[in-house]
């Protein structure tokens, strides 16, 4: 029996109907707010159901902000391939966010030692395919199925990947950050499994920020007070602000920060200056951004964008070294928004076993890969199997080093 499904490659958002797009990307977005989303299993467990109602990193608007600042592109080495499952009326079933890359920069899963090793093999292993959000290192759907379709779509879209892989020349195909479920599925159909870890801050339905200091080991609890005073010496005043209270101004301000800072930790920020405008029109209503100012000048600030469940902390800068003032604007303001838009967690990015001290929790993080070289697929497989042996047991260390109080 043929198949319902036709599969076809965007090289731009822009192909594609935006509506149909989200209908794929956040199908549980049309409960809305008020309704719970995902609740820990227990006191600082993950969610134990992983359905997240919205997540603004994978919608049509955070896309395309990224191509039409041209922050992404054959310049920046990031190609957009989008692979898109159209059934038999034309409409979308499925969808995946695909880039043609010549490089591994921006991915934060990392596979440097895989491209030396290609390369001392006389083998080329770029261009590679990625199914990803460019410069974001958080969890999401990855394989986009619109409601009423199910598994056939989904192996529909899964199919053309590797298709698209192998009409591209791409050496190999890597799914980074899906959800726990998507990477199951992914290695039941025969790519490789790897695990990582971030550090996520759980909300265990507490009323306010001193409810949750309260969970915590005195001693931290006294640490994090006195964080977040030294960081608001010499007269800091922190500033919320979302929706329309972000003006052009603001993004200008952010901009130079995010610059200065991400131009000394990483030598080349991967957006520009026309992304924030673009994200900022679009997605302004999914966009907290925590200012500092000091003697009526700002001097530091942070973005974050919102999801129904989730607060995701993303980049930010600074032009004055205070105290502790990152701490503040980065986590600290993320936990106390979240915890009063009675959001489920915060996700601050990549690495950071500092956060541990300070409340957040060690999380796994997930990507699957589907290597065209049979021999090298085999040494990557070994790798793996005794990386994410590492990866468990440092999940449970950080566990049992969690600054919250013990119980009986």
């Amino acid at each position: 029996m043929s198949s319902p499904y036709t599969v076809h490659i965007a090289q731009s958002m822009r192909e594609i109907d935006a509506a149909q797009w989200d209908a794929c990307a956040n199908p549980e977005a049309e409960i809305g707010p008020g309704t719970p989303g995902p609740q820990p299993t227990r006191d600082g467990d993950q969610p134990a159901n992983e359905v997240e109602r919205f997540n603004p990193f994978i919608t049509h608007a955070f896309l395309t902000a990224l191509e039409t600042s041209k922050s992404v592109g054959s310049r920046a080495g990031w190609i957009s391939a989008h692979v898109l499952v159209k059934d038999a009326g034309g409409r979308l079933a499925a969808a995946a966010p695909a880039y043609i890359k010549t490089h591994s920069m921006g991915e934060y899963v990392f596979d440097h030692g895989w491209a030396d090793a290609y390369h001392r093999a006389g083998l080329a292993y770029y261009p590679k395919l990625q199914v990803a959000v460019p410069f974001t290192p958080v969890t999401g759907r990855r394989l986009l199925v619109a409601p009423g379709h199910g598994e056939a779509a989904r192996h529909t879209l899964v199919a053309g990947l590797r298709t698209l892989r192998e009409k591209a020349g791409a050496s190999s195909l890597h799914i980074t950050f899906p959800t726990r479920t998507e990477w199951e599925t992914l290695g039941a159909a025969g790519f490789l499994q790897r695990t990582g870890q971030q550090f996520h801050f759980i909300n265990n339905g507490y009323p306010d920020f001193d409810a949750y200091l309260a969970k915590l080991a005195s001693r931290k609890r006294k640490m994090i007070r006195r964080e977040r005073q030294a960081a608001l010496a010499g007269g800091i005043a922190i500033e919320l602000l979302t929706g329309t209270g972000i003006t052009e101004t603001h993004w200008d301000v952010f901009f130079r920060f995010y610059m200065d800072t991400g131009a000394r930790k990483w030598g080349a920020p991967y957006l520009n200056r026309a992304f924030f405008s673009h994200v900022g029109a679009s997605m302004r209503d999914h966009i907290l951004l925590v200012m500092a100012k000091r003697n009526g000048r700002y001097i530091a600030g942070a973005v974050n964008f919102l999801g129904l469940d989730a607060l995701y902390g993303r980049n930010w800068g600074a032009i004055e070294e205070h105290p502790f003032l990152h701490f503040e604007i980065c986590y600290y303001q993320a936990i106390e928004f979240a915890i009063s838009r009675g959001l489920s967690r915060v996700e601050a990015g990549a690495q950071g076993e500092h956060k541990l001290a300070r409340g957040y929790r060690a999380v796994a993080t997930f990507s699957a890969h589907d290597i065209g070289d049979k021999r090298f697929a085999r040494a990557i497989d070994e790798y793996l199997q005794r990386e994410r042996i590492h990866i468990d047991e440092a999940l449970r260390e950080y566990g049992e080093l969690a600054p919250f109080k013990k119980g009986p």
